[in-house]
């Protein structure tokens, strides 16, 4: 086991100090497939999902089409690479999307929804049938996920297949995902890859190293070495928004202040972020705190009020070194 321990520390600082190769060749690469994602659009728009195969990381291409191209729709990121994926908070997250959409077109009418819209009361199957559901003759109203690795050891299993290929065939839901491993095809049977996710395949080899995928496996942030947590947060941070980090900021320097306290309230980072413009709602803190407690960033606890109150597992020198050096 020591030996084990010794050779597994040696290959993570061998990871660590590789040099990037290639890179103006890469970046001509990812900036070629540019000039398609016009292209990608329509074809989405036309009910297809988007499967995205090559060697190299898809990750940041991926993203640079989200946030470039899909800017009229909203967006929600499932990180197959990691360890550990709540399937059904993301379906919630979904359908308070499709909900906002709805209501901005004046089609809020679902009889199992009451006008407080309590989602998470709700069972999978009801939700998958709620964005399934014929809301709006506008077929432009959907809402899109990003699957980075659906082959991914978190989803590889039966069930959760079945629960994407049902979440795909959603009228309202459109999927780019990715693949990277070569047996991935065999997850779905003919009915999955042809009528419910309905993939058209896009060949897009970017060579680009697998460097965010490669550091979950895998990721135990409070029981790492403090070098080693630093900048493995620091590398997930880096593949978030500029508003995830400000919030994920926030909460960092509150503990700092207030290093004998739980944490910082929930109802507190709301107030705070709301009023500084980071988030526009609960709904989108949500979606930023569950990317945090995906990648083990942050956690919950209740302090002796009972609130429940977001912490990060970091000594207070390694995230005042985080804070300093990393996030801006």
């Amino acid at each position: 086991m020591l030996i084990f321990n010794v050779l597994l520390q040696e290959l993570r600082d061998a990871y660590a100090n590789l040099g990037p190769k290639h890179e103006k060749e890469i970046n001509d690469l990812m900036n070629s497939y540019k000039k398609s994602y016009s292209e990608w659009v329509f074809i989405l728009r036309c009910g297809f999902g988007l499967l995205m195969y090559g060697f190299g990381s898809k990750k940041f291409l991926i993203e640079d089409f989200a946030s470039s191209a899909l800017t009229d729709y909203s967006v929600v990121v499932i990180n197959g690479y990691l360890q550990q994926i709540h399937l059904k908070q993301v379906v919630i997250t979904l359908a308070e999307l499709l909900w906002d959409q709805l209501k901005m077109h004046g089609k809020t009418t679902w009889e199992n929804v009451p006008k407080n819209q309590p989602f998470n009361t709700k069972s999978m199957d009801d939700l998958i049938a709620f964005l399934d559901g014929p809301h709006l003759e506008d077929k432009e109203c959907f809402v899109c996920v990003v699957v980075h690795n659906i082959d991914g050891p978190s989803l590889r299993d039966s069930d959760t297949q079945q629960y994407l290929a049902r979440i795909a065939a959603c009228s309202h839901i459109r999927v780019v995902a990715s693949i990277d491993h070569v047996n991935a095809p065999l997850l779905w049977d003919k009915k999955m890859v042809h009528t419910q996710f309905n993939w058209y395949w896009l060949h897009v080899p970017t060579f680009a190293p697998y460097n965010i995928e490669g550091t979950f496996f895998p990721l135990i942030l409070a029981h790492s070495g403090s070098a080693q947590t630093v900048k493995t947060a620091s590398i997930v941070l880096q593949s978030l928004t500029p508003n995830a980090q400000s919030v994920f900021k926030v909460v960092a320097e509150h503990q700092l202040a207030h290093p004998n306290e739980e944490g910082m309230p929930l109802n507190n980072l709301y107030t705070f972020c709301r009023e500084r413009f980071l988030v526009s709602s609960q709904i989108t803190l949500n979606a930023h705190l569950t990317e945090f407690k995906d990648h083990e960033l942050v956690k919950t606890r209740r302090n002796p009020d009972g609130q429940d109150c977001i912490y990060i597992p970091l000594t207070s020198e390694a995230l005042e070194k985080l804070v300093q050096e990393i996030i801006h």
